[in-house]
């Protein structure tokens, strides 16, 4: 049994690829984000990268995590600590998009939080998410035991996910518009759901 994570990510020095593969993964979702867009970023990390990358063209950003910078400031982005357990501190349809970036696996219960983001997401609204694939749990593991990537991290990740494990989530959580495609040669899932109009 593991101690409770303490950290965000991002929070003191990073391996080697972590800042590479968070690029990667900002750049899979960031150009789905429509300008003036109201959006959450769940699991944001300690400096909120995605949310600064897509600063220019937001209309206002919210990042949670388990800590966040203190010395962050933006006209346009709040960055909240928020350790998740059951509910998402946010009022039904207050956000246009919600992302998730390697954020899931975290969790004990996903279907929990997926119902959550689906809550706080306007009628319209879209999430983008994504985590990473069964394929990439033994490559994940050895990576980390060359410092390459966060240990931390790793040993946090309560599961891994098919496609078929997301959208099955997903739908349970009350998505019914649903894309899905791998990335990063099938290690990483890619996810799309889309809360439609009641």
């Amino acid at each position: 049994m593991t101690e409770p994570r303490q950290n965000a990510h991002g929070q003191g020095k990073e391996p080697f690829l972590e800042k590479i593969l968070l690029h990667y993964r900002i750049f899979k979702v960031s150009r789905h984000i429509n300008p003036d867009s109201n959006i959450l970023d769940i699991g944001c990390g300690f400096n909120a990268k995605l949310l600064q990358e897509i600063e220019y063209k937001i209309r206002k950003g919210v990042g949670i995590d388990l800590a966040v910078s203190p010395d962050f400031c933006s006209n346009k982005i709040i960055l909240m600590d928020c350790y998740l357990i059951n509910e998402l501190p946010f009022q039904d349809n207050e956000f246009n998009v919600v992302t998730s970036l390697a954020n899931l696996e975290h969790f004990d219960n996903p279907i929990n939080i997926l119902k959550e983001i689906y809550r706080v997401l306007k009628p319209n609204g879209i999430l983008l998410l994504t985590a990473p694939s069964i394929y990439a749990k033994p490559v994940l593991e050895f990576l980390c035991r060359f410092n390459l990537i966060s240990k931390q991290e790793i040993i946090d990740h309560k599961m891994y996910f098919t496609k078929k494990i997301l959208i099955d989530y997903s739908r349970q959580a009350g998505f019914s518009l649903i894309e899905h495609n791998y990335f990063q040669l099938g290690m990483n899932n890619f996810l799309i759901a889309k809360k439609e109009t009641i």
